[in-house]
């Protein structure tokens, strides 16, 4: 009786963080398509400049409208990961099918420190499927969410992505840590716990390394 009622309130919880979660995606997505209206109601416009004349300096976006764009990787940023977690978690509730957070950290192994993200950043896209989602956070490391994905899978994903970095050259270590949905957690923040956990333990390791999380109690 007590797990069933434990059951629930999880439940219940997890249904209110998705709305929240989707109610900021909306928000963001609405702010930057007013953005890029804006951007294109200038451009139109704006008088035809004459030959040869110097082009004027492009506008500055608004403040107020938030970019959901890493530039150093051209992937997406930390806001975006954080509000698409909680709804393809819900989502992958809704249709009984597993989810995968990946946390991939690329380093020198000369220097220890973070690999050029351009470069990481195309190993990534080379290797996600287009239902994928793939983000830079702000720490420098990669944020993979896998639709449709398993333990297995989601090592499987990794491997593909380091056979591509070994391929881009030499002189790279990846670490990469794992959790899935249901297996190891029921809601996008503790999926995000048990990534970063088992990150943390892989870069306790001086060579590539895979770890997955365990299920939370």
């Amino acid at each position: 009786m007590f797990v069933i009622a434990g059951l629930v309130a999880a439940l219940v919880l997890s249904l209110a963080r998705h709305r929240l979660a989707h109610a900021e995606l909306k928000r963001l997505t609405a702010a930057n398509a007013s953005l890029q209206a804006r951007m294109a109601d200038a451009a139109a416009s704006a008088p035809e400049a004459p030959l040869f004349a110097p082009a004027a300096p492009a506008s500055a976006p608004a403040a107020d409208a938030p970019s959901l764009t890493d530039h150093g990787s051209g992937l997406h940023n930390e806001d975006y990961f954080r509000v698409t977690l909680e709804a393809r978690v819900a989502a992958a509730r809704r249709h009984l099918r597993p989810v995968a957070v990946v946390l991939v950290q690329v380093v020198d192994e000369g220097s220890g420190e973070l690999s050029d993200p351009s470069l990481v950043g195309d190993c990534v896209r080379s290797t996600l499927r287009d239902a994928d989602t793939s983000c830079r956070l702000s720490d420098g490391v990669f944020a993979l969410l896998l639709e449709d994905t398993p333990e297995n899978g989601a090592v499987w994903t990794v491997e593909r992505m380091r056979r591509a970095l070994a391929a881009a050259g030499s002189g790279y270590r990846l670490w990469a840590g794992i959790a899935c949905y249901p297996a190891h957690a029921f809601d996008g923040g503790e999926l995000h716990v048990g990534a970063e956990k088992a990150l943390t333990a892989a870069r306790e390791w001086h060579q590539d390394r895979i770890e997955v999380a365990t299920a939370s109690a």
